[in-house]
């Protein structure tokens, strides 16, 4: 028989909660690029456009597991957007500024 997700949480110790909690977390603010294009209420027909592309590119372009930076900025960009990477490390995080382009 099924049980409850509760139930099995109220199982886990104080410390393995809060893991779970902040992986949840994390996982919530991770988005793919088609859901950050729908978050922001612009259609793949729209992009296209704003890229000078077809949709099917965007498509594709969004089902992709890697890509140049140049074109993940440009994207970002056309959703109105500034790309800002950052190297995380466990005592700090470094902003990286050589990608990006100066207003």
């Amino acid at each position: 028989m099924a049980k409850k997700f509760t139930a099995l949480r109220n199982k886990m110790s104080p410390d393995a909660q809060a893991r779970s909690a902040a992986k949840a977390e994390a996982m919530l603010m991770e988005m793919r690029l088609q859901e950050l294009r729908l978050v922001r209420n612009v259609t793949q027909v729209e992009m296209a456009d704003s890229l000078n592309l077809n949709q099917s590119a965007i498509s594709k372009l969004e089902h992709r597991d890697d890509m140049y930076i140049s074109t993940l900025r440009q994207y970002v960009s056309a959703l109105g957007g500034k790309l800002k990477l950052i190297a995380s490390f466990p005592d700090i995080d470094i902003p990286l500024h050589n990608f990006e382009i100066s207003d």
